[in-house]
């Protein structure tokens, strides 16, 4: 296999002088969908933001495209190519679904078929059908899109996605699935938090199983779903 696209070791992570990541290894390849799946609070959300420089982590090792991230400030890390969307989307109410993807519309890398609105709408046509509503009109399925969407039009290598199908209908859910299909055919790396074993388990290449801020298990979805013993310990399915 070629070189890892994202590389993280020995990561750890803390709130305050409260310790909730422990030395976490794990590496992310271009056009690969790996889910880091657990319980609620196992420590999936902060190993994103770990990642992209949002919480104080220890020793911050970690490298993409072969640059080291070290202490960059996130601003930067996003310019490298790794693009990020919170649980929370982060979406500008005020601003329309076409103001919205403007904002996040950065250069293609050499080669590359840039994401543009026409593409994405494709991906997404209930946007296309909401280019002028207002994202504070929107629902909350509708937002997530709009948030992974706004995502891509900044061109990104890999993309880290917290919880994507969380509180949203089953219909978006499948469409969020598709989208995450489509992103690992144009070589987009996937590194996807997620407590929807059923959705992580039909789309994701390998798994990474997080307990109480450790790696439990790491390896292919289907060595996973093999494992019961492990699925009913660390995932209750």
């Amino acid at each position: 296999m070629n070189a890892p696209l994202l590389e993280v070791w020995d990561l750890c992570a803390f709130y305050g002088r409260a310790q909730v990541l422990f030395d976490l290894t794990f590496r992310l390849h271009a056009g690969e969908v790996m889910a880091l799946v657990g319980r609620n609070g196992a420590g999936k959300t902060t190993t994103l933001k770990a990642i992209m420089g949002l919480v104080s982590a220890s020793a911050r090792q970690a490298t993409f495209k072969g640059q080291s991230l070290g202490r960059l400030p996130t601003y930067k890390i996003a310019r490298l190519g790794l693009g990020y969307v919170p649980e929370d989307r982060r979406i500008f109410t005020d601003l329309t679904v076409a103001e919205n993807l403007e904002t996040g519309r950065r250069p293609a890398s050499a080669g590359r078929s840039p994401w543009t609105p026409e593409r994405l709408f494709r991906l997404f046509p209930n946007l296309a059908e909401m280019s002028g509503r207002r994202g504070s009109q929107m629902s909350g399925g509708e937002q997530q899109m709009l948030a992974i969407a706004r995502t891509l039009m900044g061109n990104p290598d890999a993309i880290l996605l917290d919880e994507p199908s969380e509180g949203i209908a089953p219909v978006i859910v499948q469409m969020m699935a598709e989208a995450i299909r489509a992103m690992k055919a144009e070589g987009v790396a996937v590194l996807l938090s997620e407590q929807n074993w059923a959705f992580a388990a039909g789309i994701s290449d390998r798994a990474c199983v997080i307990e109480r801020g450790e790696i439990r298990f790491q390896g292919s979805m289907a060595e996973l779903m093999a494992n019961e013993a492990l699925r009913a310990d660390t995932l209750g399915v």
